[in-house]
């Protein structure tokens, strides 16, 4: 294999790798329907993929093949890792319960730091009484959430974790206080 082989195959691989990063992260903005930047994001990977396609079809080799791939799986992971930084969403999370004292702490917590929280007795399984908590939170701020259930004693609670599109009215989604 020639010098110049090696970084065409270098060179495939980088860039397939960065353009599944922009296929990544236009699926995740399409998801959240966050429109402007998916036009952009969808040229520019129609106009690489088209040039590393002809490049892969009209090699010979194997090679290529596999530069190829394995430049779409190193685009997969990095993609993932860019989206649990970017958080993107809203989530409501419901907390489940046994023991009312600690959901009114949580609760309180919760609106202390500036969150929309509602707060219920249910039922669970037979009947038994059981406190919900419910809280409309960033994606990003859900270490808040879970520092103030640790801070507050509640450890393995059952969590309903919901991904909302939007939300509208007077809720709020973010930390008002600051760190």
């Amino acid at each position: 294999m020639t010098q110049n082989i090696i970084y065409t195959l270098i060179g495939l691989f980088l860039i397939t790798a960065f353009t599944n990063i922009l296929a990544t992260l236009k699926s995740i903005l399409l998801a959240k329907k966050i429109m402007n930047p998916v036009y952009f994001l969808v040229f520019a990977d129609a106009i690489i993929f088209a040039t590393v396609v002809g490049k892969v079809a009209n090699s010979e080799g194997i090679q290529f093949a596999v530069a190829y791939a394995l430049g779409k799986t190193l685009g997969v992971l990095i993609g993932g890792k860019i989206e649990d930084r970017l958080a993107l969403g809203i989530l409501e999370v419901d907390i489940f319960l046994n023991n009312k004292n600690k959901m009114v702490e949580i609760a309180e917590k919760l609106r202390e730091e500036g969150y929309t929280v509602n707060n219920y007795l249910a039922r669970g399984n037979h009947g038994q009484r059981r406190y919900k908590v419910e809280v409309l939170i960033r994606r990003k701020e859900f270490k808040v959430l879970e520092s103030i259930m640790e801070a507050c004693g509640v450890t393995d609670p059952t969590l309903v974790i919901k991904n909302l599109n939007k939300v509208e009215g007077k809720i709020t989604t973010t930390r008002v206080t600051t760190v």
